[in-house]
This record gives structure tokens, C-alpha cells and sequence, in this order.
């Protein structure tokens, strides 16, 4: 299965019908937040204690100085927001519940699912003083939305740090978020030389479990560039660079017999993926993987890590998670 994208590529899975994926910018772009192309954030001289102007993809619009009640119309934007010190009072949701690390902070939040339109009737009973949405998804619905609260449309972007600061431009945090991509930026150099003094050369190879396919990601699509580049870990020989991500039967894993396997499934509450799994641990081509017989298989949390590659938050915690893992193999 080919995915092309880069946080649509993390979310393709989970957006089903309504995405696309495509591989990750391996640079962050410059940020364009304020000026033509990017143009959120840039605030206008007519601002007053309570409102100020901007500039955005849709013209001037007045929005709140402090706005308190938020809503990201994304199931990345939460955790970018949240990242900027704001607690969305409602999102769109993947799973049924929140990852461990937004759990407590996002307990009022209301969770209003995934689907192809805004759930209006949830949106207009939250309340919100602000929407803001990436305009390759919400454009269309701009004009209902903004009757609701004022809409701020983000350009579509190849990497969430170039998103992160876009809203950084929308809410005046724009120096806030650059000292997060610089504190995550730390805190992957530290854990890549952690982590070749653990694993050195020995092969890893990052596996999905999915309902329909199981997928092996490669070092040039988000998640696995984040395992095999952002961490160092050496991917399996045999995969084919030509390939972002590949889909693969049962029988053909043994092929590529890696030192170490990261393995993660889907949705840890779906019966399809849950048997899918069941049925590759019990087969004796899975029990006589190299990995298998070292007890060198690291499982990740689905919810844990389905905003990996989009999100710091989601990167800071999957960096613990590995560090964790082969320190404890």
C-alpha cells in the first residue's frame, strides 16, 4: 500500500474515505503564517482590548484577543493546540479515547467523531468563540462555519511544524512554538545517541497491524522516517527504497527477519485487527523470526502513537516509548 502526504499520510487509516496520503517534507518549509500564502496570524493594526484583526486565506477577519472556547477542526489540530498551551473544548476523534498523554487535560472535551462534514449541530452547541480549520478540508464549509464563530481556513502543509506555526501566528504564540520544535528537536538528538549505544546496527523494522493489511513503513514516509531517521534505527535491507510503505501477506514477513520489530496495531478495539493479530502470533512463521525468538517485538499503543510524525506531542512520547523498549529488551 503505497500512502502519500504527510500528516494525511499519518491519518489516512483513520480518515478512511475523506483522505489521501503522501510523504513528509524531509525540511520544515519557512513559515508563511502572515504573509500571502500562509497568511493567518498576520494581525492588523485595528485591534482592540478584546478583538483583534487578521489577515487569513478567506480576507480581514475579527477574532477574540484571548479566545477561551476553541475548536480544531482536525484530529491533529487538538494536539497541536494543546501543544501551544490550548485546551480545545471540543475535537474530532479517531478513537474512542483520548491518548494517555491528553487524557487528563482533555477531560470535558467533547469528542464529535470523523466524518466528511463538521458535525454543525455538536459545533454550535460548544459554543466557540474561534474555529480553526486546514482550508484543504473545511473550505467548503467555510460560510456555515463562520456564522457559527469566527473561521480561520490554515493552508495545507507538508509538515506539522510549518502547521504549529501557523496557529502559533493565529492565537500571538509564535515564539512559543518555535521553542517547542526546538525543545522536540533536543530531545530526538539525545535519544538518537541513546539509542545507537543500545541497538548499534541491529535491523528494526517498523509493522501495522491493520483490519484489512498488515504494512511494513519505510524510512521516507512520516512514521517510519521518524523510527529510521529522526532515531537512527537501521531499517531491514530488503526493503524496497523505491517504496513509502508496503503492504504484505502473512507469509511474506519472514522475508525481511529483522533484529527487532516495533509493532503496533491500528485500533486496539477493533475485532478485525484483533484477530488479524492473533492469527500472525500464533503462525509459526512469526514464532521463528529472528525478533520473535529474542523477545525483541516492542508493542505500541495504536491511540498512543496515531498522531506520530504530525504532532510533537505524539513524537515526545513515542521517543519515551522506544527509548523504554531497548532499554528493557
Amino acid at each position: 500500500m503505497k500512502q502519500r502526504g504527510r500528516w494525511i499520510a499519518g491519518i489516512a487509516f483513520a480518515l478512511l474515505v475523506m483522505l489521501s496520503t503522501a510523504c513528509g517534507a524531509d525540511k520544515t518549509e519557512p513559515n508563511t503564517a502572515g504573509t500571502t500564502a500562509g497568511n493567518a496570524g498576520n494581525t492588523n493594526t485595528e485591534a482592540t482590548d478584546t478583538q483583534r484583526v487578521i489577515t487569513t486565506l478567506k480576507g480581514d477577519i475579527s477574532i477574540p484577543t484571548d479566545p477561551k472556547r476553541v475548536i480544531g477542526l482536525s484530529v491533529v489540530y487538538p494536539e497541536l493546540l494543546y501543544a501551544l498551551g490550548v485546551t480545545p473544548i471540543a475535537v474530532q476523534n479517531y478513537h474512542q479515547d483520548f491518548p494517555a498523554y491528553l487524557k487528563e487535560p482533555f477531560q470535558d472535551t467533547l469528542k464529535m467523531g470523523i466524518a466528511q462534514t463538521p458535525n454543525f449541530e455538536a459545533i454550535l452547541a460548544s459554543e466557540p468563540d474561534l474555529i480553526i480549520a486546514p482550508t484543504w478540508w473545511s473550505d467548503k464549509d467555510y460560510d456555515q462555519l463562520s456564522k457559527i464563530a469566527p473561521t480561520v481556513l490554515l493552508p495545507q502543509r507538508d509538515n506539522w511544524r510549518d502547521e504549529l506555526l501557523d496557529i502559533g501566528g493565529v492565537f500571538g504564540k509564535v515564539d512559543q512554538a518555535e521553542k517547542v520544535i526546538q525543545d522536540l528537536q533536543t530531545k530526538e538528538g539525545e535519544a538518537k545517541t541513546k539509542l545507537d549505544s543500545l541497538v548499534g546496527d541491529e535491523t528494526v523494522m517498523y509493522l501495522m497491524i491493520m483490519a484489512k493489511e498488515i504494512v511494513i513503513y519505510g524510512e521516507n514516509i512520516d512514521r517510519g522516517k521518524f523510527i529510521h531517521k529522526t532515531l537512527g534505527l537501521t531499517p531491514v535491507k530488503e526493503f524496497p527504497q523505491s517504496e513509502l510503505s508496503l503492504s504484505i501477506s502473512l507469509e511474506k514477513i519472514p522475508e525481511y527477519n529483522p533484529d527487532h520489530i516495533i509493532l503496533q496495531l491500528d485500533d486496539e478495539s477493533s475485532e478485525e485487527v484483533k484477530s488479524r493479530y492473533e492469527e500472525m502470533m500464533s503462525s509459526s512463521l512469526w514464532k521463528n523470526m529472528t525478533a520473535v525468538k529474542k523477545n525483541q517485538v516492542y508493542m505500541m499503543g495504536g491511540k498512543e502513537w496515531f498522531s506520530l510524525g504530525m504532532s510533537p506531542l505524539a513524537d515526545i512520547h513515542a521517543i519515551d516509548d522506544v527509548i523504554h523498549a531497548f532499554e528493557n529488551k
